[in-house]
């Protein structure tokens, strides 16, 4: 679970749009750019190069 007060201050660093929390698969989703960012042990991981496009399933474990 991602606290909402930091959801809110957070945006996509490619498009700087608002991101979408999906639980199931513990990704910040930026729909604008079509990536996913990781969150990792609790902790957004918000570099490009580290998310996976929408196109591509998840990679099972990474939010763990």
């Amino acid at each position: 679970m991602i606290d909402p007060k930091l959801l809110d201050m957070l945006v996509c660093p490619v498009t700087r749009t608002k991101l979408r929390y999906d639980e199931a698969a513990q990704e910040l989703v930026s729909e604008a750019a079509g990536l996913a960012y990781p969150i990792r042990d609790g902790v957004p991981v918000m570099l490009p190069e580290e998310a996976r496009t929408l196109d591509s399933p998840p990679v099972s474990g990474r939010g763990a």
